[in-house]
């Protein structure tokens, strides 16, 4: 998943459009090799204190892939994309329920719309099926690193969103990919039809036209946005 359009200045180049995609989301076809030792390869129990405090879920194991141990991913990106974040980390941190698990990714790679990897401890299709319906996580630290004005949607979400008056909008819920553009889903306090205190919603294409800075360091999108859009 990455959004990219603003400048070195931080300001959104108004010719140009912000797309993004939660993680690192986009097609690439190379396949990557991590070699290691035996110890270092295999499957391996993880409790809550070894689970890394900036993992982030990028996918699940949907089946098996083959007959050599292989795992079949889901990624979480819009259909035909592959996962830069999966296809360069060096290990996937696996959760189902209360299990948590890690492995290294020996190789990984698109394969049409899903993701196929090969991951140390797994030695045939019946290991690869035990792990079905694992979730995968990647440090945040192993995402690769984006241009100047890129983003990943994993950043933008929770950022306060305001526009060049000042006027808060409210938060970054979460991002949509509508085909065309990579939407913000802006979430607001607001008063329900009953009066009773309710969520209210804007959509605000993460475009140049709109989307005029994004500062990171302040936790916060400038937008050209008004509160009664």
């Amino acid at each position: 998943m990455t959004a990219g359009d603003s400048g070195g200045s931080g300001r959104a180049k108004s010719d140009s459009r912000a797309h993004a995609s939660f993680g690192a989301f986009v097609p690439k076809r190379a396949e990557r090799a991590a070699p290691g030792s035996e110890a270092e390869t295999a499957l391996r129990a993880e409790s809550t204190d070894s689970w890394p405090e900036d993992a982030v879920e990028v996918g699940a194991i949907v089946d098996a892939y083959g007959l050599k141990g292989w795992v079949k991913v889901s990624a979480h990106a819009s259909a035909g994309q592959g996962g830069d974040a999966l296809l360069s980390a060096k290990r996937w941190w696996l959760e189902k329920g209360r299990e948590r698990k890690s492995a290294r990714a020996a190789q990984a790679k698109v394969h049409g719309e899903h993701i196929v990897a090969q991951l140390g401890g797994l030695a045939d299709r019946d290991d690869a099926l035990a792990l079905r319906g694992y979730r995968v996580h990647v440090s945040r630290a192993d995402f690769p690193a984006l241009g100047e004005d890129e983003f990943y949607w994993v950043d933008l979400v929770d950022l306060e969103v305001v526009n060049e008056a000042g006027v808060a909008l409210g938060r970054v819920a979460d991002l949509i990919d509508n085909g065309a553009h990579t939407v913000l889903r802006v979430e607001y306090p607001s008063i329900g039809k009953n009066g009773e205190p309710a969520t209210g919603e804007r959509l605000i294409p993460f475009v140049g036209v709109y989307v005029k800075a994004v500062d990171q360091a302040a936790k916060r999108i400038i937008v050209d946005w008004e509160a009664d859009y």
